[in-house]
């Protein structure tokens, strides 16, 4: 019985060990670049996105969360991913800057998808919040559908951009 405890003591352990905790958001810098196009995110408005990746110090940083879902969306990646962060725009400061810290798990968001406005890469954006009733207040001036991570449709983040599209900034 002794040695039956023993290895169930053992199992259990090793699989605590394989739970690892998500990291923490890191706060966006003014250095910070975007993977895609390596520009530097604070020149763009608009929410932003982060994605760690297992065995990389440092996160992945997104000048669109569109681009982020299209990563996410993406079988060509270089880890497996350990934390998506999306900005809350519940409580950013404005469009134009939709702050440092307030990251949200994108797993937990709200996302505006298919509205009227454009991100700081000038592509229709998917906009995050942390506040259901702050989406719809968003859906109400800008159009849209209220989605979560895992609803937003492929053809939204990898379809061709247009940027001939009469899209708004938000305020």
């Amino acid at each position: 019985m002794k040695r039956l405890c023993l290895i169930a003591l053992i199992a259990l352990t090793a699989c605590k060990e394989e739970v690892a905790e998500a990291p923490d958001p890191v706060d966006l810098t003014p250095d910070a670049l975007s993977f895609f196009c390596q520009m530097n995110i604070a020149e763009h408005g608009g929410p932003k996105g982060q994605i760690h990746l297992e065995g990389y110090p440092t996160p992945l940083f997104f000048a669109q969360v569109r681009d982020m879902v299209a990563y996410l969306k993406s079988p060509e990646r270089d880890a497996a991913i350990t934390a998506v962060y999306v900005s809350d725009m519940s409580v950013a400061p404005s469009w134009r800057q939709p702050g440092i810290s307030n990251w949200i798990a994108a797993a937990d968001s709200t996302f505006v998808v298919g509205a009227n406005v454009a991100g700081g890469m000038g592509a229709r954006e998917v906009v995050p919040f942390g506040d259901a009733s702050a989406a719809q207040a968003f859906i109400d001036i800008y159009g849209g559908a209220a989605l979560t991570l895992s609803d937003i449709p492929d053809a939204e983040v990898l379809g061709p951009v247009d940027l001939n599209l009469a899209l708004e900034t938000p305020s």
